[in-house]
């Protein structure tokens, strides 16, 4: 693994999602979907899924901070899902996913919520942010047949109706960060 390479830990909504679209990025090493900022240990899916661990769905990015910024990766963040609803993303609702960014030093923490302050200011949202800016303490692998899933499922209803999309308006808004690009 390259030395300089950071982390960054986001949630929001289904980690199918966000870790098909963060994959696409330049600069991504790997992505890594999972569970953090709850409170029971070894999280699995069946526990998570179930509400009662308070984690919450999330990626855990590997990237390479000369090729992709941190403040790049919080851009694609809040363009591609809505941090304005509490607990919910689509069809999606529950706990587990909720728009929350895991800062792993704080600087991150600090870009994070200015940031927040500035589409607040700037009125980038109807409804107000309701992202969560928390420390990372723990994060959990998810199980193995999440790994690239809309990669292996993209005739999946899910992935066609929810997934594509998303990954459409990125590659418009963000043509310049992707790997292709």
């Amino acid at each position: 693994m390259k030395e300089n390479l950071e982390i960054a830990v986001f949630g929001g909504g289904c980690f199918w999602c966000t870790e098909a679209l963060f994959k696409s990025l330049k600069g991504i090493h790997t992505v890594t979907s999972g569970y953090a900022g709850g409170t029971a240990e070894n999280a699995t899916y069946e526990k998570v899924s179930g509400g009662n661990t308070d984690h919450a769905e999330v990626i855990k990015i590997e990237f390479d901070p000369d090729l992709i910024s941190f403040g790049d990766l919080l851009a694609v963040f809040f363009n591609t899902h809505d941090p304005t609803t509490l607990n919910r993303q689509g069809a999606d609702s529950g706990t587990q996913y909720r728009s929350v960014i895991f800062y792993a030093s704080d600087a991150q923490k600090q870009e994070a919520e200015k940031l927040i302050e500035e589409l607040t200011i700037n009125k980038a949202y109807d409804n107000p942010i309701v992202t969560k800016i928390e420390p990372l303490t723990e994060f959990y692998p998810a199980e193995e047949y999440h790994k690239d899933y809309y990669e292996r499922n993209k005739d999946a209803p899910y992935c066609e109706i929810v997934i594509a999309p998303k990954l459409e308006k990125l590659e418009k808004r963000f043509r310049e960060l992707l790997k292709n690009a």
